[in-house]
């Protein structure tokens, strides 16, 4: 059953002069499937993302989550961004529980909801490895911790649908691959489907059980890619044959869509740019 189900979907940015940023976009995305969005700059990603968020109107199409269209933010859907926006005045265990504690001083949860609720955010901390760092501030945190307490944050609602715009953008290579790990392994616990856009194909592939590779100008779906790895992921993975074969053929079709047949050629183009301006 698809737990997400897009039907040519358009999105026009009204403008002096109106920009397409989606055409006809149609995919479903099954329960508890991992779904990676890859693409040159411009191919709205980040745009879909954030319509199936509830964040961006689309001008045109249909959009179901769990069933239900999609008007607008709703509790089952979660999102995670590139910057981690942690409030700076509260702990990393007072992070993880804000929403909870905002419900609960509307008068929305009982008593023994509240208690529930503290008890999730403890289980958060320990999935992510964080729990000696419950009471540390953000400014004491690395960049991948906070980006643990993002994730434990968006998870605290029990989400069934976790949507991640370019997560693991700003980290480092090292810290990245613990990330990846982190993710998959929050994925198996926590049975959350999660569709994930990336600019890195060697992440699309190691984390997805799809790469959706989308093309620009407008912004489409043109390949879907079903990636031959078992669930059980392994950083060594990245080095086998069919790994870096698919690689390649993703790397050549996002050139192709985006109009570059070479990286030479793309900073041919942006010098001669560049020289104009």
């Amino acid at each position: 059953m698809s737990k997400v189900q897009i039907r040519n979907l358009g999105k026009i940015f009204d403008s002096a002069k109106p920009v397409t940023a989606l055409e006809n976009v149609s995919l479903d995305v099954k329960d508890n499937e991992f779904v990676t969005l890859v693409g040159a700059s411009g191919c709205g990603k980040s745009t879909l993302l954030r319509i199936l968020g509830g964040l961006e109107y689309r001008s045109s199409g249909e959009l179901v989550c769990e069933g239900q269209p999609v008007v607008g933010p709703g509790a089952e859907r979660a999102m995670v961004f590139q910057h981690y926006s942690l409030y700076p005045w509260l702990t990393v265990l007072e992070n993880i529980r804000f929403s909870r504690k905002l419900k609960a001083k509307r008068g929305n949860l009982s008593s023994s909801e509240v208690e529930a609720a503290a008890g999730r955010a403890d289980a958060l901390l320990q999935l992510i490895g964080l729990s000696h760092l419950a009471h540390a501030y953000p400014n004491q945190l690395s960049g991948g911790q906070q980006q643990r307490v993002a994730i434990a944050r968006a998870l605290m609602s029990k989400p069934s649908i976790l949507l991640m715009d370019e997560p693991f953008g700003a980290l480092d290579a090292q810290t990245r691959e613990v990330m990846h790990d982190l993710v998959l392994h929050v994925q198996r616990i926590e049975k959350t489907t999660i569709v994930f856009v990336t600019h890195d194909v060697e992440e699309a592939i190691y984390l997805g059980q799809r790469v959706v590779l989308m093309a620009p100008r407008p912004g489409r779906i043109d390949t879907i890619y079903d990636v031959p790895l078992p669930a059980a992921r392994e950083q060594d993975m990245k080095h086998a044959p069919e790994f870096l074969a698919m690689k390649k053929r993703i790397l050549a079709r996002i050139r192709d869509t985006s109009g570059m047949s070479t990286d030479s050629e793309l900073l041919e183009r942006l010098n001669l740019q560049a020289a104009a301006a």
